[in-house]
């Protein structure tokens, strides 16, 4: 199958959206499938082969963050081109709400056009703004997919249609086999991944949470992947706390510093629709422990997997770290928890479901039209 897969973030800075488009196309290459990606970026940057990037991104505010979209006259001539280069059995646009590649591919494109809806809230003014133009545009979409129940619940209420749920994949092999003995220390360790001067992150409740923790466990240690104010939060951490500023990791330290830790804190405030990083962690065989978001609740399965602490208050984040790190039999049944349900998440399994989804939606020999 011949498939066309647009990403509407920039490639030249990483992203969960733009992760999924990766994985899951090389899932659909070691399937024999031809798979071509058009995304903003700088050429450079492209992770894969493939791949046909725009161009470098405007920032703009989205969902609690910044994203960074290519649109414009250039933009336009580029996606047109890519649509042209070669025929398509199939056109998966990601965020087709999202201003840009995906909008003009909606716009310049008809047949067998599936989209998946990976965010659950879209603040933006542009985004707004572009309600008039985009809602004649998304009745071309003929399978809709939602990362999550909360995805698909925002597009059940603000765009009056339903989608099926496939969730987002998780190379499981590679998190469950890293060699993770370079990363490790024979003291307890928290890991933290995300750009921890962004506030919905939660990084100050984590903060205001170690003091309590530090009580019961004071030889912690934690690590943080990601990028941000280092000095900044140096300054506010507990005096003396061993503390590792890793940076923005690639995939294969990422996996190998998780499964290294005890716990995985996920101290998120909200503006999540899923929750990768908790899967990954829980590929890896690390305990999990979390905001209780709604998200992050399904992905957990109610507790089942991770501990729950109540969104926003230090004291409840607190004593959940602390009881799983002190409680052996808690910590490796979570681990052995959350080794069962990592099963649903790998790519293997989600490359199936979406495959579905394009066989459904399209007829015998039929293609993208492009106007």
């Amino acid at each position: 199958m011949r498939i066309g897969m647009i990403c509407p973030y920039s490639f030249d800075v990483p992203g969960g959206v733009q992760a999924h488009v990766v994985d899951l196309s090389q899932e659909f290459r070691r399937r024999g499938h031809d798979v071509r990606i058009l995304a903003p970026g700088r050429p450079e940057n492209a992770p894969a082969p493939g791949m046909t990037l725009t161009g470098p991104g405007i920032a703009i505010p989205y969902n609690g963050s910044v994203a960074r979209l290519s649109f414009g006259p250039a933009t336009w001539r580029a996606t047109r081109n890519w649509l042209r280069a070669a025929p398509l059995d199939v056109l998966h646009i990601h965020e087709p709400n999202a201003p840009g590649v995906g909008m003009f591919a909606l716009a310049m494109a008809s047949g067998p056009i599936t989209a998946t809806f990976h965010t659950s809230t879209t603040s933006s003014m542009i985004l707004e703004a572009s309600d008039a133009v985009l809602a004649p545009l998304l009745e071309k979409i003929r399978g809709r997919i939602a990362v999550s129940a909360l995805a698909r619940r925002w597009q059940i209420e603000a765009l009056g249609s339903d989608a099926v749920e496939i969730p987002n994949g998780v190379d499981v092999g590679a998190f469950a086999g890293v060699d993770a003995s370079a990363e490790h220390a024979d003291v307890p360790t928290i890991a933290f991944l995300g750009r921890y001067d962004e506030p919905r992150k939660g990084m100050d409740v984590l903060v205001a949470a170690l003091p309590k923790v530090l009580e019961s466990v004071p030889d912690l240690r934690l690590r943080i992947m990601g990028d941000g104010d280092e000095k900044a939060l140096r300054d506010r951490l507990p005096r003396g706390m061993a503390v590792d500023f890793l940076g923005r990791v690639d995939d294969a330290r990422k996996a190998a510093v998780l499964a290294a830790a005890d716990v995985y804190c996920a101290p998120n405030l909200g503006g999540e629709s899923f929750g990768i990083v908790l899967v990954e962690a829980m590929a890896a065989g690390t305990a999990v422990v979390a905001s209780d978001l709604d998200a992050f609740r399904r992905v957990l399965r109610d507790g089942a997997c991770g501990e729950l602490a109540t969104v926003g208050e230090p004291e409840a984040l607190g004593e959940a770290l602390t009881r799983v790190l002190v409680d052996d039999d808690r910590r490796a049944d979570l681990c052995a928890q959350g080794s069962v349900a990592v099963g649903d998440y790998d790519w293997p399994v989600v490359a199936d479901r979406v495959i579905r989804v394009y066989e459904t939606i399209r007829g015998p020999g039929e293609t993208i039209r492009v106007r």
